[in-house]
């Protein structure tokens, strides 16, 4: 069983040497996974902001076929190119948190049959949420952590189906989700640090957050192969390796071993 503590000191070592690059990682992360990225746009403008965009745009109807444009635009951006920014960001930081090589995540993410897989399964993923959404906000919110570990899933293996990559998901969160709900609570008080650093504070706590979270798809990775939801072969991984949590407090959860 992990702990929030053990997690968060994994975190910091995979850090060391690396907060840099795994920063910038950070930052497309924030911007394409939704946390951590800015969302309440500020509802109904006034009449004179109405008035002033007629200006530049002729009518109403140009300013909403505009916008609308505009929607559509983002929408299959986010679709076409920020799913696997998305997926890529996740292997790096997985990868750092293995002490891996994390060269050449994105272009994984991006190439041929990968990137088809993580666009179908992550569409396929906000689609669900979505529809739980509909339903009320706590079933949204709950099915959001169920589906959590798509985006891992996939970085490991992104020629799972669809929904192989969210049922996998589901078994790995299943008796999980409150204590990772409870995991995201424990950063509210660095990121209300950020914003008091003019905001721009924020930026710098994602890469802690993105390593603790790899850390705890290493440990639901290795629970759902010990209990028997997935193969290594289903994650395209070897078996000499193995991460779990020794009890010890020197943060050295990985070991070799041979099976």
């Amino acid at each position: 069983m992990w702990t929030r503590e053990q997690l968060k000191l994994s975190a910091k070592e995979s850090l060391k040497g690396n907060y840099w690059q795994a920063f910038w990682v950070g930052i497309v992360l924030a911007i394409f996974s939704g946390i951590g990225g800015g969302g309440g746009g500020g509802g109904g403008g006034s009449s004179s902001n109405w008035e002033t965009a007629e200006r530049y745009f002729g009518s109403n109807d140009n300013f909403m076929i505009i916008a609308i444009a505009i929607i559509v635009l983002a929408v299959l951006y986010r679709i076409l190119i920020g799913f696997s920014l998305e997926v890529g960001s996740r292997k790096y930081f997985v990868q750092l948190a293995q002490g891996k090589n994390t060269e050449g995540c994105y272009g994984f993410a991006f190439d041929g049959s990968n990137y088809r897989g993580i666009i179908s399964a992550m569409f396929l993923k906000g689609f669900y949420n979505f529809l739980w959404s509909l339903l009320f906000v706590i079933p949204g919110i709950v099915k959001s952590y169920s589906y959590r570990m798509v985006p891992n899933i996939l970085a490991d293996n992104p020629r799972l189906s669809a929904d192989e990559a969210i049922t996998l998901s589901r078994k790995m969160m299943n008796g999980h989700k409150m204590d990772t709900f409870v995991l995201d609570l424990s950063f509210l008080g660095w990121y209300l640090l950020g914003l008091l650093a003019l905001v721009i504070g924020t930026l710098f706590v994602h890469p802690y957050v993105y390593a603790t979270e790899a850390h705890l798809y290493l440990v639901l990775r290795s629970n759902a192969i010990g209990g028997g939801f997935c193969t290594y072969e289903d994650l395209n991984l070897g078996r000499e390796t193995n991460y779990f949590d020794t009890g010890n407090d020197d943060n050295d959860y990985f070991r070799r071993d041979d099976y």
